[in-house]
């Protein structure tokens, strides 16, 4: 991977059919905070609601989390994620990096509790694994 600049603003989003989580972090503080969780039916309604995320905190790079079988082996979730990364990148025009996000939904409601929204909490995690754990990307 190419040196990366001093700082980069970083969205990260962990991707479900219904809710999508949405975190933020730069390289300065190497600290990842959930930011939103988008609800929508679609796709469209998604990308819809993450174009005033990308106007307002100007990243340089997006990263989703790639959720993956336990043995490494893909399923149904991993293509539809894989496809939503490409229509981010289609759709803003910025590099994003796949980030394997085995457990951290589990990691998440022990942050929240079984019973509130996670998503957002979730994509904080999958956001301080690009942060903490080179490789930042799966291809």
């Amino acid at each position: 991977m190419p040196d990366l600049p001093t700082e980069l603003t970083l969205l990260g989003f962990d991707f479900g059919e219904q809710r999508i989580g949405v975190a933020i972090a730069n390289t300065i503080s190497r600290s990842a905070r959930p930011l939103s969780v988008i609800r929508g039916k679609s796709r469209a309604q998604h990308l819809a609601q993450i174009a005033p995320l990308i106007d307002t905190w100007q990243p340089q790079r997006l990263v989703v989390g790639l959720p993956l079988l336990t043995d490494g082996g893909e399923q149904l979730q991993t293509q539809q994620a894989r496809r939503f990364a490409r229509q981010l990148h289609g759709r803003f025009g910025l590099p994003v990096d796949m980030v394997n996000e085995w457990g951290s939904t589990r990691e998440a409601k022990l942050h929240v509790g079984a019973f509130e929204d996670d998503d957002d909490v979730a994509a904080a995690i999958i956001l301080q694994r690009w942060l903490d754990e080179p490789p930042h990307n799966i291809k």
